[in-house]
This record gives structure tokens, C-alpha cells and sequence, in this order.
């Protein structure tokens, strides 16, 4: 009699847990009556913008020229053999069979460029999130109109990125799979080290451990180290004819025993479909595989808004900002002299170009304040000068209050180009404080538990860059603007650095470090998630708070579990 009681009144606490848990879902946000942001551009500003206005056009132009190049993946030659004589698809079509809509956050396209091993397109594989089914899923799809599809260093630094974005904000990931496995010329650089070729397996493994979503498509060869992604997803699916997966192709077996044999009968998708059971859907042709994977995604267990209520709910709680997105162009400073205001940035990109600024009268180098981008709250913090004593102590206070709070961080990022010179008594007791209440603001951001997303908006430089969540203090999402500067210390400043009489080096090293931190250099060696366009951060910024948010409709998260083991 006990027990059918216990278990009456634990079945009704669930079904109240339910019912609060539908409850706050639908309950509305608290209303705001944030102050809007008055700042148009007057004609004080007309030289300062004029001259980052040009500094922005010619960015975009690099910034396209590089985006077709990128598109082009391996060349004409490479894609006529991927599908005329090879008869698949395009990375980027197939994407298009996969997803909802054309609503898809690309991340680092420009990796691989001008590397010392040469230029590796988009490093040979496109990662991103995009929707199935409405659920936001990340993307790792192999472009084997590059070498192949071969993995180099770049392409698995690019995968492992992926996967730790997945991981943060716990996105099922899909794996389009067409390698050829690891370039040999490059193994020490690719297999023997911790973060390295092995790590995206212990990821895959941990992820299905966190419940996090693992399914894989074999759209093309699966070999050598390849061969595992397939075989460590929760669900697979193979093409037939076009998939392979084996350890060894052909070719070797021919080499070690003398027997000929196709690709098809040695790892082909009816052999692992029927005999080895190492794929779970058969697919006649690439459409029918992604048809297939749609509707394992289906099968995941998210409850996400109804379209309806999500909609209207977006509809009143958005607002447009007050100016066009397009003024950004002319506030993206072309160095850290020509920066406006920073408040002019912000007001360009929240709702109505409201804020609500938090310490508005200390600590005024560093802009703290919440707002809504898309019907969003955020905590923003903005450089504005120097980050001086002051206002390290109130950035301190204000990302502890956000964390507090459960409020996401957006960091907008513009620091000093080189830090300050100890040329007095009074200067070094300055710089001690300034060092400590740095020390505070540091920790601040690094134990903060919420989401941080931060844009680079001018310069990255220094110590300063760690106190503004730079790429060390892991962002959940980190992107440049076209014009950024990352590099320990600006062009032009290196003489701050060096002895007297230093003309020569000073003027090599600055030549090197003016190549060395643009936000194309740095793109490409994947020290940030991709190079943005200003008038696209709205856009960027309302995608990543919509994906961060994703993860509170997974209805079970709790348990920490073995893997799914295969056959």
C-alpha cells in the first residue's frame, strides 16, 4: 500500500514538473523600457568615417574575392571529376537536400588560405549550423573537390572547432562524410598529438555520452582514419556505389595479398548495410540518404515552441534599430585612432536602439549596459578607449551581475594597441592596480557560466583582448570584422617594445606584424569562427542567441551515459 502511494505521489510530481516546465515555457519575457541610443552621425564624424568607410569597401572587396575563391573549392578540373566521373554532389547542394531554409551560419570559410603547405580551400571541409526540422544541427561535410578530401592539419583543427561549438551549445551534429583520411607527407602534424586527428573520435564518443546527437552519411570514400566517423555516429546512413568505407583500399590489398578486388565488394554500402552491419539506412542514390537523415532527426527527443507561438513571439519582441546597419561600414575603425564612439555601434545593432547602460558615469573606457538583439536580452561589453583601473573593476562587477543573472555576454571588442609605458613612480603604481583589477576581470569572464559570444570590432591586442573574452577565454562564439587587427600588440607600435636605435628590426617587425593580424591571416589559421561583414552582425549575433537558446527544449539532458556501441 506504501509503495503504490509513493509511486501515486512521484508520478504526480512529475506530471507538475511537466506542467510548470510547459508552463515557463510559455510564459512571457519581463517588459523593458530601456533608453534609446541617440546617435546619428553628425558632422563631426564626417572625416573619421569617410576614411573608415573606404578602409571597409576595400575589406569587402577582399572579403568577396576570397568567398568565390572559396566556393570554387579544388578548381574546374576537381569538380568535374567529383561529379561527372564520380557522380556526386556538391558539398553545398547536398546542404541545400539537408536543411529547412538557406538559413545557414557558415563558420571560418577563409581556414587554409596562404598556409605554408599551401592553400587548402576552406580546409577542405565546410562546417556550420543550420536547421532540420526546425532544430538547429551542426554540420561537418568533407569537400572532396579538395585534394581529395584529404585531412590536413588545418581541416582537423576546423572539425575539432566544430565539435567544441557543438558540444558548448549541445547541437546534434551531422557528418557528411568523403575523405580520403589524413595527408601521410603531414603526420606529426595530424595523428600523434592530444588535439589532433584522434580527438574527433573522444569527442564523438563523448558527445553521444552527453546525449548529444550523432548521425553520419557515407556520400563518397571512407578511408583509413575516416572510417571511423561513420562507425562511432549513433545512426549511419550509405549511398550505394559512391560510399566506401574500408581502412585500406584496393590498391592495398592488391599490395599485401595479390587479390583484385572493387571498392564496392570490399567496403561498398550493400556489404556494410547486409554482412558487417557497421550502417544502419541503405540508400539507393544521395537524395534518399538525406531524406534519411531528416527523419532521424526527427527522432530526436526536443520539443521545440510552436511555429506559431515562436513567431509571434518574435514579431513584439523585435524591433528594429533606429539607423541602418549599413552605417557600420563607416564605424569599423581602419586603426584604433579612427574609432567613434562605440555607443554608435551598439545602437545599430539592438532593438530599437535601446540600452540600458549599467555605471554609466565610472570606468566610461568601457561601456557596460543590457539590451535585446532579436527579441534577446544580452549583457554588452564595449570598449571605449583605454581599459584603465576603473573600468576593468566595472567590468568585473557587471559580467559577474550577467552571470548572476543567467544573462548571455556580448563582448564588442576595439582594446589599445600597446600597453602602457612605466616611466614614473606614480606610473608604476598605476599600472600595479591596472594589472590587478585586470587580474579580476579576467577571472570574471573565464568562471562565468553563461554564453559569450564576442565580435572584434577593431583591434585585438594584449592582455586587455583576454579581459574581453578573446579566443583563450572560449566564446561559445567568436567572429572578426573585415578590418579587425589580432596580434600581441598593433603595426606601427613594435618601438614600444624595443631599445633605443632599433629602426631596422622595428621597421621589419612591424611590416610583419601588419601582414601578420589581419582578420584574413588570422581567419585562416582559425583563430576566430569566420570573418563577418558589419551590416550582417545583427543577423550573425540573432542566429547564435537562437542556437544558444536551442539547448533548454532537449527534454533529457541530465544522465551521463556510455556510448552507443555498434555491432
Amino acid at each position: 500500500m506504501f509503495r503504490c502511494m509513493l509511486r501515486l505521489a512521484e508520478q504526480r510530481w512529475q506530471c507538475s514538473v511537466r506542467c510548470m516546465s510547459s508552463a515557463a515555457r510559455r510564459r512571457r519575457a519581463l517588459r523593458s523600457a530601456f533608453q534609446v541610443l541617440e546617435q546619428p552621425l553628425q558632422p563631426i564624424h564626417q572625416h573619421v568615417y569617410e576614411a573608415n568607410l573606404r578602409n571597409s569597401i576595400a575589406c569587402r572587396n577582399k572579403y568577396i574575392e576570397l568567398s568565390e575563391k572559396v566556393r570554387k573549392g579544388g578548381g574546374e578540373n576537381a569538380i568535374a571529376r567529383h561529379t561527372q566521373r564520380n557522380r556526386k554532389l556538391m558539398v553545398r547542394e547536398r546542404l541545400r537536400l539537408l536543411l529547412d531554409d538557406e538559413d545557414f551560419l557558415e563558420l571560418s570559410p577563409f581556414a587554409g588560405l596562404g598556409l605554408p603547405y599551401g592553400d587548402i580551400p576552406s580546409a577542405g571541409c565546410l562546417t556550420g549550423i543550420g536547421r532540420i526540422n526546425g532544430l538547429w544541427c551542426m554540420f561537418i561535410a568533407n569537400d572532396a573537390t579538395v585534394k581529395g578530401g584529404t585531412a590536413y592539419p588545418i581541416t582537423v583543427k576546423k572539425q575539432l572547432r566544430a565539435q567544441e561549438i557543438a558540444i558548448q551549445n549541445r547541437l546534434p551534429c551531422v557528418y557528411l562524410v568523403d575523405s580520403g583520411g589524413a595527408f601521410l607527407p603531414l603526420q606529426s602534424e595530424i595523428f600523434p598529438d592530444k588535439n589532433q586527428g584522434g580527438r574527433t573520435f573522444y569527442n564523438e564518443a563523448i558527445m553521444s555520452a552527453m546525449k548529444i546527437a550523432q548521425v553520419s552519411v557515407v556520400c563518397g570514400s571512407c578511408t583509413a582514419g575516416g572510417a571511423y566517423i561513420p562507425t562511432m555516429a549513433e545512426e549511419a546512413v550509405m549511398v550505394h556505389r559512391i560510399g566506401t568505407i574500408f581502412l585500406g583500399g584496393p590498391p592495398l590489398v592488391k599490395a599485401a595479398t595479390g587479390e583484385e578486388v572493387t571498392a564496392e565488394d570490399l567496403g561498398g554500402a550493400r556489404l556494410h548495410a547486409e554482412v558487417s552491419g557497421c550502417v544502419d539506412h541503405f540508400a539507393w542514390e544521395e537524395k534518399e540518404a538525406y531524406d534519411y537523415t531528416r527523419n532521424i532527426v526527427s527522432t530526436l527527443n526536443f520539443q521545440l515552441p510552436e511555429e506559431e507561438e515562436d513567431e509571434e513571439r518574435k514579431r513584439k519582441a523585435e524591433e528594429e534599430p533606429l539607423y541602418s546597419s549599413e552605417e557600420l561600414l563607416g564605424l569599423a575603425p581602419k586603426s584604433y585612432n579612427y574609432s567613434l564612439d562605440v555607443k554608435m555601434v551598439i545602437s545599430r545593432l539592438t532593438d530599437g536602439s535601446r540600452f540600458q547602460e549599467f555605471k554609466a558615469l565610472y570606468g566610461t573606457t568601457l561601456i557596460t549596459g543590457f539590451a535585446k538583439i532579436h527579441g534577446h536580452l544580452v549583457g554588452i561589453v564595449a570598449n571605449d578607449g583605454e581599459l584603465s583601473y576603473p573600468a576593468t573593476l566595472k567590468g568585473s562587477h557587471f559580467v559577474q551581475l550577467c552571470d548572476q543573472r543567467d544573462i548571455p555576454l556580448l563582448f564588442l571588442q576595439n582594446t589599445a594597441p600597446t600597453t602602457a609605458l612605466t616611466l614614473s613612480t606614480t606610473q608604476a603604481e598605476m599600472n600595479t592596480n591596472h594589472l590587478k583589477a585586470q587580474g579580476s576581470m579576467m577571472s570574471a569572464v573565464a568562471c562565468a557560466s553563461v554564453p559569450k559570444i564576442t565580435v572584434v570590432i577593431g583591434g585585438c591586442h594584449g592582455a586587455d583582448s583576454f579581459a574581453m573574452c578573446g579566443r583563450a577565454f572560449d566564446p561559445n562564439f567568436l567572429f572578426l570584422w573585415p578590418n579587425a587587427r589580432v596580434s600581441i600588440i598593433a603595426p606601427g607600435h613594435a618601438g614600444s617594445l624595443l631599445p633605443p636605435d632599433s629602426e631596422q628590426v622595428e621597421d621589419k617587425l612591424n611590416r610583419r606584424l601588419k601582414e601578420e593580424s589581419s582578420a584574413f591571416f588570422s581567419s585562416s589559421r582559425l583563430w576566430d569562427d569566420g570573418v563577418i561583414l558589419p551590416q550582417d552582425t545583427r543577423k550573425v549575433l540573432r542566429d547564435c542567441l537562437d542556437i544558444i537558446k536551442q539547448q533548454q527544449y532537449q527534454m533529457s539532458t541530465e544522465k551521463l551515459q556510455p556510448p552507443l556501441l555498434r555491432i
